[in-house]
């Protein structure tokens, strides 16, 4: 039963135990106190209706106000309007909605914090609980392990590789697992696995996918370069022990200086070039721009390859666009990357034509070289700059190519904060160019580089 109304009941009884115990005392017939007892009825239904009013009133707040701190409603407070005891509780309510709120926005900035740091680190980072599902991932964790399911969800729905699996298993047990190597696809992952203590684990995922490339492409490198020097090396020593030990005729021996020159020289140029490589590798080469006249560079350039294309049934052409005659490079560099480009095209096309052209697109000028050479296949055409990369290494190695050639091309180019485009086609001729930036960038200080 409501407050109001208990207080109202218990008024009138109240009222009806006074009009019986006055007209028992003072023995009055009932038609002379009708009147005051009806009267003090009524005033003491208002009165108690007024009181319960009074505390049911701030009761009805302070119930609404919990309810909604118990949905998650922080933000509302009692009105402190009541007195006396409803008060202090009011009092009470409103500094408890108070301390929840100020506890749960530390408690969401904590998050807040947690998971912007989580999200920014490059490891994967999945948080799994005791019921074998996923409670956190990071955006680097779906990444290497290829998941969008929205959290949580199943271990289960993670790749099925008995590695990944094992490791979770053995971290909701209790045993840690340190760096296990996890294979999916065409990626390396480094895994750790490891409990916590209320229960549940913390997986750990490292992309070791361009560390296994770069080591292998450090073996090749070495296996590369000791198989590059091996074979003059050899040539050198052998014709240097027929010198030493036999007496050839002077023909003969003539011959085999020239050979064991002709060696020496192409050990020098691969010496030569992997102190150019190794120089813009580790940056400390910087272009010196300037405005080039490219009628002037490459009619310079092409006079440097008119011997070995005259012994061939090849045109050397120049095709430069009107708005592509300025190009801002360094004088050196663009005459070396030029020079790189011609060599291979003469070096691998035996008749048609070598072209070399120059076209402007936006802020920059593409230039490059193409021509109606054997071609190059797709599965070649992306790794051509890589080092000692060769198409076809015997015919290249025959023809004095060092193999570094387009590595060199390539770097150059970017340290001008430009980029290359190669395109092929097997039995129609290669094109490659590169493309000059009109304000080359400081790859270092990412400046742009005045005149």
């Amino acid at each position: 039963m409501r407050l109001a109304l208990r207080l109202q009941l218990y008024a009138l009884l109240l009222v009806a135990v006074l009009v019986i115990a006055v007209r028992i005392r003072l023995d009055l017939p009932w038609s002379d106190i009708a009147i005051p007892a009806v009267t003090t009825g009524v005033l003491a239904i208002a009165l108690a209706w007024f009181v319960a009013r009074s505390i049911t009133e701030p009761i009805r707040e302070l119930t609404a106000v919990t309810r909604d701190l118990a949905a998650g409603n922080l933000s509302t407070r009692p009105a402190l309007l009541a007195v006396g005891e409803v008060r202090d509780l009011s009092t009470a309510v409103h500094r408890l909605a108070e301390q929840l709120g100020a506890r749960m926005t530390a408690l969401q900035a904590e998050d807040e914090l947690l998971t912007a740091l989580i999200e920014s680190l490059n490891e994967g980072v999945v948080a799994v609980g005791n019921r074998e599902q996923v409670l956190r991932i990071n955006a680097a964790g779906r990444d290497l392990l290829r998941v969008t399911d929205a959290v949580p969800f199943p271990t289960a729905r993670l790749p099925r590789l008995w590695q990944l699996q094992h490791a979770i298993d053995n971290a909701l047990r209790g045993t840690t697992t340190d760096a296990a190597e996890v294979t999916l696809g065409d990626s390396t992952l480094s895994l750790t696995a490891r409990p916590l203590e209320g229960g549940g684990a913390v997986l750990a995922l490292f992309d070791l996918t361009r560390i296994r490339k770069l080591e292998m492409v450090r073996r090749d490198f070495v296996a590369n370069v000791s198989h590059e020097l091996r074979t003059p090396l050899t040539v050198i020593g052998g014709f240097a022990e027929t010198l030493a030990e036999d007496d050839p005729a002077p023909e003969s021996r003539r011959q085999f200086a020239a050979t064991i020159r002709t060696h020496t020289e192409r050990m020098q140029r691969i010496v030569d070039d992997l102190l150019d490589l190794s120089r813009l590798e580790a940056g400390r080469w910087m272009p010196e721009v300037s405005d080039i006249d490219m009628n002037v560079m490459v009619r310079e350039t092409l006079a440097s390859v008119e011997a070995a294309a005259s012994d061939k049934p090849l045109a050397l052409e120049i095709a430069l666009e009107k708005d592509a005659t300025r190009v801002v490079a360094d004088r050196t560099a663009i005459r070396q990357v030029l020079l790189n480009l011609l060599e291979n095209a003469v070096r691998h096309t035996s008749s048609g034509s070598v072209t070399v052209f120059a076209r402007r697109e936006g802020a920059g000028v593409w230039v490059g070289v193409r021509d109606t050479g054997p071609g190059i296949a797709a599965e070649h055409l992306s790794r051509i700059f890589e080092r000692f990369y060769r198409v076809d290494s015997g015919r290249a190695r025959d023809s004095g190519g060092t193999g570094l050639g387009l590595a060199i091309v390539k770097h150059l180019v970017e340290t001008h904060g430009g980029r290359l485009d190669a395109h092929s086609q097997v039995g129609k001729g290669t094109s490659i160019a590169a493309f000059f930036p009109d304000r080359p960038l400081d790859p270092n200080r990412n400046l742009v580089l005045e005149l």
